[in-house]
């Protein structure tokens, strides 16, 4: 037992000693990543779907402070919605562009949890409507990575605050401006932005995200 006992605490000190020699040589290496989201809702007859792809590039500025860049795509769907007493499906496309700064923890290993600070900038339009869709904002989020090799991590975020304000401006009618304030996405928002893109409930950021990092 006590065989066992000294196997597994010099294999734990061993990857903690190599997690850290890891997170020193960070400063100065370029990183790059592609996270992914997805979120589904009902309400009635109403189906939302909102996906997105976002592309991010950074650097490490320090062993364990990142900052870097992300340019993506956002699709937000939803069908049997009603529109002037008929019912229509909505398709809104949008593109984000969102700097951002991340702080890194090492729990054990090779595994660690990061904290990230993002200001996306969203714009785009729904096609069925025309409307005219630009948001600007502030996220807060955390998450998970675990580097499988030195150059080869996966992650997952969450978002656990997000501040926003959204500009509709429909084809021919004047602008609507939302401010929307959430912590991990409880809140709901002003009813003019949901039924303009959902019909009822969500937003344009996706809660939960995964990705796959390399780092060289």
């Amino acid at each position: 037992m006590k065989k066992l006992l000294l196997v597994a605490g010099l294999a734990f000190f061993g990857l903690t000693a190599q997690a850290q020699e890891q997170s020193k040589g960070l400063q100065g290496a370029w990183f790059a990543t592609s996270q992914f989201g997805y979120q589904q809702s009902k309400s009635g007859d109403v189906k939302s779907t909102n996906m997105m792809v976002l592309p991010i590039v950074g650097t490490f500025v320090t062993p364990t402070v990142a900052v870097g860049a992300g340019i993506g795509y956002l699709n937000v769907k939803a069908d049997n919605v009603d529109v002037g007493g008929s019912p229509v499906d909505l398709n809104s496309k949008l593109y984000v562009i969102q700097p951002l700064a991340r702080k890194y923890w090492n729990i054990a290993g090779n595994f660690y949890f990061f904290g990230q600070i993002a200001t996306p900038i969203i714009t785009g339009k729904e096609e069925t409507t025309n409307l005219k869709i630009n948001q600007f904002g502030a996220t807060m989020s955390g998450g998970f990575d675990f580097f499988v090799t030195k150059n080869f991590s996966v992650e997952f975020s969450y978002n656990l605050a997000n501040f926003s304000q959204t500009t509709l401006k429909p084809d021919g009618g004047p602008k609507t401006t939302v401010t929307d304030f959430s912590i991990a996405h409880v809140a709901t928002v002003d009813s003019a932005y949901n039924n303009a893109l959902y019909g009822s409930g969500g937003s344009l950021t996706t809660p939960l995200s995964f990705g796959f990092k390399f780092v060289f």
